[in-house]
């Protein structure tokens, strides 16, 4: 993904610094609310049934503190991502039982697998150094993590 497509995939809209609840379904719900709120999301109760379903799946908390629930739903007409952090941290079920202090929601139509796959890989990839993960935590406004997302993703 280049710079300009990915300031649209994570708008400044869609950040959250705030400190989000300290339960996995309220997160996930916070994060989709920043979408709602955003315009991103046409039908928010499909987009949460589809998020929750394939939460049930398999966990999406992947270790090394992070959380990234995601669902392909046609609660949305773009793909969108979507970022709050916790200090508290939130048990989202990884593997490594670390409690998850970083969440990015990922959202996309549902015909557009590749879209997901791509977002998913390349955000996974950034994530597992820990000098990433600890700009995300220190960065101060929406649109410092927003730069950061572009430049260890793009």
């Amino acid at each position: 993904m280049n710079e300009t497509e990915l300031k649209e995939l994570i708008d400044v809209d869609l950040i959250s610094l705030d400190e989000p609840p300290a339960e996995k379904r309220a997160v996930i719900e916070h994060l989709l609310d920043l979408a709602v709120e955003a315009g991103r999301v046409s039908d928010r109760e499909q987009a949460l049934a589809d998020l929750l379903a394939r939460e049930e799946e398999s966990t999406t908390g992947v270790g090394m503190g992070i959380g990234i629930p995601h669902a392909k739903t046609t609660g949305v007409e773009e793909p969108t991502l979507a970022f709050t952090r916790s200090t508290e941290g939130v048990d989202f079920g990884a593997m490594d039982d670390e409690p998850a202090t970083l969440f990015f929601m990922i959202l996309v139509p549902e015909g557009s697998s590749q879209d997901h796959l791509t977002i998913l890989s390349s955000l996974s990839r950034s994530l597992v150094h820990d000098e990433v993960r600890q700009r995300l935590h220190d960065a101060e406004t929406a649109a410092d993590v927003q730069r950061i997302i572009i430049e260890e993703v793009a």
